[in-house]
């Protein structure tokens, strides 16, 4: 695996890495592969703390490109979507949520009857 690009985003607690990966004469990596090689590549990295996203394999060539997010903490993982975390089994809730609590209709009639 080749990092292309690294940025650290100290705002979010995050390290923001785009990569390739060569796999001639194998089939695209799975996720787990590809969260087991982020995690090697980073120092200090927690495998439940990566986000792997963008995954892009070009049909016929044996290269994968995509973007991951190596958080500090999982308390952080709060910006991803939520169906990024279902992917990811990480079980963290994510802002906006689906599954938030619906709001009730407020009285707006304006007064007496």
């Amino acid at each position: 695996m080749e990092i292309l690009e690294r940025k650290e985003n100290d705002l979010l607690d995050r390290i923001e890495i785009d990569f390739r990966w060569r796999h001639e004469g194998k089939p695209t990596p799975s996720r787990n592969e590809l969260l087991d090689m982020i995690a090697t590549l980073e120092p200090k990295a927690k495998r439940d703390c990566i986000i792997v996203k963008d995954v892009n394999t070009r049909f016929g060539q044996p290269t994968t490109t995509g973007v991951a997010h190596v958080y500090g903490k999982p308390e952080s993982m709060v910006v991803e979507a939520s169906y990024l975390h279902e992917r990811h089994g990480t079980g963290a809730g994510a802002v906006g949520d689906s599954e938030s609590k619906p709001v009730e209709a407020e009285d707006v009639s304006g007064g007496e009857e």
